[in-house]
């Protein structure tokens, strides 16, 4: 008989247990962890401690993710306060700089912007290429890697030398109207498997502020 056809049968047959529950409490089968024998149900306890400590570790994964979204969109909430009460375009840009630079710790920022009314408002930040805003209208969601999009790196002047990734964040009004870069020396701090929910959320409420002043 194979150890299949055991198993199968046991599960076939879960009155077995009760049958022969003098015989299983007898049974002796090796420690997990070294070479003694243990009862059949010391083993079962074992076995349940194991899993009850791989399900605290999840547990304190998902209590340690909800802190780090709370925190996070509370960053978001200033950001959006911020940017509601500028009364330019100019204090609007530069909320979200500052906001970016000093809450969320991103050591390197710069955008452009190109909006399809008057560009004289928006001169101080113009400076893209056709590739760069065919790359920004292109993208459903914020893009994140270790490489420079075209001549973007130049927009961070000495520090693009520095610099191992980036993230994308095309900003959205009711059309996208520019593009902001976020950078890093960290290699993985912006990477491309990373979510973006919260960067796709910034995008949107900067260009909806930026809208208003263009």
């Amino acid at each position: 008989m194979r150890s299949e056809d055991v198993a199968r049968y046991l599960q076939d047959h879960p009155e077995f247990f009760e049958q022969y529950a003098d015989m299983l409490a007898g049974i002796n089968i090796p420690h997990p962890h070294g070479g003694r024998a243990i009862p059949l149900s010391e083993r079962q306890i074992l076995t349940l401690r194991e899993k009850n400590k791989v399900l605290e570790s999840k547990l304190r994964e998902l209590v340690q993710f909800g802190e780090d979204n709370d925190a996070i969109g509370e960053k978001v909430h200033r950001v959006s306060l911020e940017l509601i009460k500028a009364a330019d375009l100019d204090s609007a840009v530069g909320a979200l700089l500052r906001n970016l630079r000093e809450d969320f710790a991103v050591p390197h920022v710069a955008l452009r912007l190109w909006p399809a009314g008057d560009p004289a408002h928006a001169a101080a930040y113009a400076g893209a290429s056709a590739e760069v805003r065919a790359f920004a209208e292109s993208l459903a969601h914020p893009y994140c890697g270790q490489k420079a999009m075209f001549e973007t790196a130049q927009w961070l002047g000495d520090a693009s030398d520095i610099v191992k990734s980036f993230a994308y964040v095309p900003l959205a009004g009711p059309q996208v109207l520019g593009l902001l870069m976020l950078a890093s020396e960290e290699a993985e701090r912006f990477y491309p498997e990373m979510g973006t929910l919260y960067l796709k959320r910034l995008g949107e409420l900067a260009g909806t502020a930026f809208a208003r002043h263009l």
